[in-house]
């Protein structure tokens, strides 16, 4: 990702900011300026809980260029316990091991860099939720 975009998206990427529509009450991430339901456009900012649970899942064998080094990698929707819903990589489990209903815990880490010099972006990705 460009750099100037992910500036623009730090409240997203690093508090992971998601909006709740005044009307009706339903959340997105990220935020948007209309409702989909309701056709809202007041919204008031929260952070959302870092906890969720597996919706579906693939396993990525033949990645872009840009996450060539890591596949093959599982890749999964998130269904985040205070509403919305994301797309996250998940880390730190046997592929194998990957099932729905997984309940998983959003960490903050390297995602990419722009070569050797340049600057390194972060996102959320999915581990397994221990106790």
């Amino acid at each position: 990702m460009p750099t100037a975009r992910s500036w623009r998206a730090y409240p997203q990427t690093y508090r992971l900011e998601a909006a709740r529509c005044s009307k009706c009450g339903k959340a997105f991430f990220p935020p948007r300026l209309v409702c989909n339901k309701c056709n809202g456009r007041q919204f008031e900012h929260f952070d959302m809980k870092r906890t969720g649970k597996v919706v579906t899942h693939t396993i990525i064998r033949t990645p872009s260029d840009e996450f060539s080094g890591q596949a093959p990698f599982a890749l999964g929707i998130i269904q985040m316990d205070d509403g919305p819903r994301l797309t996250s990589q998940i880390v730190d489990v046997p592929l194998e091991d990957v099932r729905i209903g997984m309940p998983v815990k959003l960490e903050f880490r390297r995602v990419s860099s722009e070569g050797e010099a340049g600057a390194i972006q972060y996102g959320h990705k999915a581990v397994p939720a221990r106790d």
